[in-house]
């Protein structure tokens, strides 16, 4: 049996950039959505600081999201967002309970 991967990505735009990463990260909803092995990817900003955002993912398993990494719409964001992007944290989970 694999173990689910809980992930929550903390990702913060530099100063006067947030709505230009807002535009990148919405763009990989939909296919990250459609991905095998997603269960989850749900994106949140947060409500006092516009330039910072959630990621909430669930996957089926740790190769799914290794995966998922290597995808033509990561390296695309990763390389229009390579200037925008101030901090970039991702917290690896397992559910206990």
């Amino acid at each position: 049996m694999t173990t689910e991967l809980v992930l929550v990505a903390n990702i913060t735009a530099h100063s006067g950039k947030g709505a230009e990463l807002k535009t990148a990260l919405e763009a990989l909803l939909v296919p990250t959505r459609a991905e095998v092995g997603c269960l989850q990817y749900d994106l949140h900003q947060d409500n006092k600081n516009a330039e910072a955002f959630v990621y909430f993912e669930r996957w089926s398993n740790y190769d799914v999201w290794q995966d998922h990494m290597k995808t033509d719409h990561i390296n695309a964001f990763l390389e229009v967002t390579k200037d925008v992007i101030a901090e970039f944290n991702v917290t690896e989970l397992h559910k206990i309970g």
